[in-house]
């Protein structure tokens, strides 16, 4: 500019312009630099892919208050919270196993007369996964070890691992869930307790001083529990408010089915139950997830069958004949086997043959141990 303005300072002066005129003249100048011109056809900046959700301004958890306003809180609820929005393909199937698994869980609880807001442990348990099982040896939707699972009724055993039904497990869950309702005074140690175990959180809350879930320090899993619950509720509750469409069409629904009680004088092929119900093998799976064997015990036995099967269903299986029974097979521990090394042997994977002798976690075998061997 100072350049410029000297330019037309000495033409100024040659031209004869007073000093006064040749003010006006630079004060009446543009001076400014032109705005770049954009290039034909070029769109808008995108909007930003990823944002923080917001949190509500109120919440609560089976009817109790979460204190939002302590920072705290409000930082363990939006980690959780960012963490469950931006996983996709987690939330669409939330979204449709809770259409198959939710209204029978619903029913359950306003039977019971407990909040509805305990469906959502369900989820923060096992994503709503009946055949789940973790690294501790706890199985099904509400991830019951065998221990606290036979504690509430689970059958648990050769035949039989009820943690997988969600009928049989969601009526154990409830069970444990109002004892330790009972045991604690709040829905949130309850769930608490549900993580990291009674014992657990009677010591932390002796040695704390405090019986409020959110000023506990617990171990890191259970610190977190309660917030991941809280996100699969404040996601499952609005979708849409996250970015989620999915209407109840797209979702599963329960899968139909009506029980059957039977009385069997040898294990029974389920090929043939299946065939007697009119149904494929596979679908008498689905419908009996606790079921661990190809074969149904001798002896009484109620299993799931497609709705209108279980009318005449014994005496179709007596017209049809049983498919011969399981051929027992046991092995032998011998010195330096390992429980890997026994089931790649027997072409079985080590969850099946744990599974099968009712091993849970890192276990120890003797020599001379006898194992039952699955089947393949």
């Amino acid at each position: 500019m100072k350049r410029l303005s000297g330019v037309l300072l000495i033409l100024a002066l040659l031209g004869g312009l007073p000093l006064t005129a040749w003010a006006k003249s630079l004060s009446g100048l543009d001076l400014r630099p032109a705005p770049l011109a954009k290039p034909a056809g070029t769109a808008a900046p995108a909007p930003p892919r990823y944002s923080a959700p917001t949190l509500p301004a109120q919440l609560s958890i089976c009817g109790v208050p979460v204190p939002l306003e302590r920072p705290m809180v409000a930082e363990h609820l939006e980690r959780e919270l960012i963490i469950v929005v931006h996983d996709p393909a987690q939330v669409i199937m939330w979204l449709k196993r809770a259409g198959r698994y939710f209204p029978y869980i619903e029913s359950r609880l306003r039977a019971a007369g407990m909040p509805q807001d305990l469906k959502y442990l369900a989820v923060a348990e096992s994503s709503l996964i009946h055949y789940i099982r973790s690294p501790a040896g706890a199985v099904g939707p509400w991830q019951f070890l065998a221990s606290t699972g036979r504690a509430h009724g689970l059958r648990i055993d050769r035949w039989y691992d009820d943690r997988r039904n969600i009928v049989f497990a969601t009526k154990a869950a409830l069970s444990y869930l109002k004892n330790l309702r009972q045991e604690f005074g709040s829905w949130p140690l309850a769930m608490a307790a549900y993580n990291c175990g009674e014992r657990r959180l009677a010591r932390e809350i002796k040695e704390q001083g405090t019986r409020d879930y959110f000023d506990l320090a617990l171990p890191r899993e259970t610190q977190r529990y309660i917030y991941r619950i809280l996100a699969a509720k404040l996601v499952l509750g609005d979708p849409k408010s996250y970015g989620y469409d999915l209407p109840p069409s797209a979702r599963w629904k329960p899968m139909p089915g009506e029980s059957v009680t039977l009385k069997l004088k040898r294990p029974m092929h389920l090929s043939a139950v299946a065939q007697a119900a009119h149904t494929s093998y596979r679908h008498l799976l689905e419908l009996n997830p606790e079921l661990r064997q190809r074969h149904l015990p001798r002896g009484r036995v109620t299993i799931a069958v497609p709705p209108g099967q279980s009318q005449g269903l014994a005496a179709r299986l007596k017209k049809n004949g049983p498919l011969p029974g399981p051929d027992s097979e046991t092995y032998v521990v011998r010195r330096g086997d390992s429980l890997s090394a026994i089931a790649r042997r027997h072409g079985v994977t080590l969850e099946e043959l744990k599974d099968a002798n009712e091993l849970e976690g890192v276990s120890i075998i003797m020599p001379g141990q006898r194992l039952m061997i699955p089947e393949k």
